[in-house]
């Protein structure tokens, strides 16, 4: 059984995450948001309500789950370094995060700077990681994604949140995939 945290879990790319997961019978889930009245429960769910921006909730959260999927927006910085020491003092060494297209480009867009901080913490952080740096999403139902590797040209087209969330259930299936890999993901 995969004891899987889901962070940001009311963003529109979480919820549908969570939707795939709820197919894998042998994922227990905790969906962690600031409001989780906007979530709905099953059996293999569990609600957390807290806030990312506070330290002793993330502690209090991470503590006994297998993987730490992150997707969130705001104060990337704080949020991944909470994270980040949470694990490290919890045990927990298993990241999937939502970084962002483009954080590699020069010269950097300033509107993409906090999913580059996000991106640099998680790298630096001595868990096992991946990142992912999606295209801009789609409502597409089509399971349909290309992989690229840090360093290597991003290519392709907006995504769908299906195609992303269908990489995600791969990875929690597999958790050993793609450890310490940065890769971009977008419609081939």
């Amino acid at each position: 059984m995969n004891k899987v945290l889901i962070i940001g879990a009311t963003g529109s790319l979480a919820t549908v995450v969570t939707e795939e997961l709820k197919k894998q019978a042998d994922v227990q889930l905790t969906l962690f948001a600031r409001n989780t009245s906007l979530l709905s429960t099953a059996d293999n769910i569990t609600l957390k309500q807290g806030d990312a921006m506070i330290y002793d909730h993330v502690k209090d959260v991470v503590s006994g789950h297998d993987i730490v999927y992150v997707n969130l927006t705001g104060n990337l910085e704080i949020m991944a370094k909470n994270i980040v020491k949470a694990m490290q003092e919890t045990g927990v060494k298993r990241i999937i995060a939502i970084s962002s297209i483009g954080i590699y480009e020069v010269p950097l867009k300033s509107i993409l700077l906090p999913y580059r901080v996000l991106a640099d913490v998680i790298e630096s952080s001595g868990l096992e990681y991946t990142i992912l740096r999606p295209d801009w999403f789609t409502n597409a139902n089509e399971v349909d994604y290309a992989l690229t590797r840090k360093g290597q040209a991003e290519s392709g087209s907006a995504i769908s949140r299906k195609s992303i969330a269908a990489f995600i259930g791969t990875l929690i299936q597999n958790p050993l995939l793609y450890i310490n890999e940065n890769l971009g993901i977008s419609k081939p």
